[in-house]
């Protein structure tokens, strides 16, 4: 009943006291990124979601687009602005995935919406991750972030499909709280912090 029917409605209630919070913040940055990416303080990214339905997944954009002598983009560790460096330090790039959550593309909680390429790479076990909506956090976000191997996040990933509950979605959200105040698990200088994934 909670997964089909409570769930919902949570995502809604909790994201709209979520963007009421933090609008005053979600504004600054927003504005700051303006100015430090040439207008554009967005970042869009196809994403696939429930039952593999690809989405666009909305985060602020922390790396400018500037290019070498050859029209190549720099590095993501040249690219990345101070403010950029400060909102993914303090998680504020999730910020614009509330939209997500609110327009249904996504949850508050579940798993992590990965690359669209990885698709066909999945084993049957793997995919089951796509049975529900992925969230702006999960178990194995609140397990080990990036520094466990993919084997175990969708192990994390199918254990919390097969076990959702209200109880399970709230200690995520406590978790992932504390996580983001210790800044545990994030490296604010440089986003390859994973291994592509190239299946079993």
């Amino acid at each position: 009943m909670y997964s089909k029917f409570f769930k919902r409605i949570f995502d809604i209630f909790a994201s709209i006291i979520a963007i009421v919070i933090f609008s005053s913040i979600f504004i600054f940055v927003t504005i700051a990124l303006f100015f430090a990416n040439q207008g554009k303080p967005f970042f869009f990214q196809e994403r696939p979601g429930k039952k593999g339905k690809i989405f666009k997944i909305i985060k602020f954009k922390t790396m400018n687009d500037k290019k070498d002598s050859f029209g190549n983009l720099l590095s993501d560790a040249e690219r990345l602005t101070n403010i950029g460096s400060f909102v993914r330090k303090t998680s504020l790039d999730e910020i614009p995935q509330l939209i997500n959550v609110l327009k249904g593309d996504m949850s508050l909680v579940g798993p992590r919406p990965l690359l669209p390429q990885y698709l066909h790479l999945y084993s049957n076990f793997q995919n089951r991750r796509h049975e529900v909506k992925p969230g702006i956090t999960g178990w194995a976000q609140v397990n080990g972030r990036n520094a466990i191997s993919w084997e175990k996040k969708f192990e994390y990933d199918v254990w919390y499909v097969e076990n959702i509950s209200f109880k399970i979605d709230f200690k995520i959200i406590y978790l992932t709280i504390i996580k983001v105040l210790k800044s545990d698990g994030i490296n604010p200088n440089d986003v390859s912090l994973t291994e592509p994934f190239i299946g079993n």
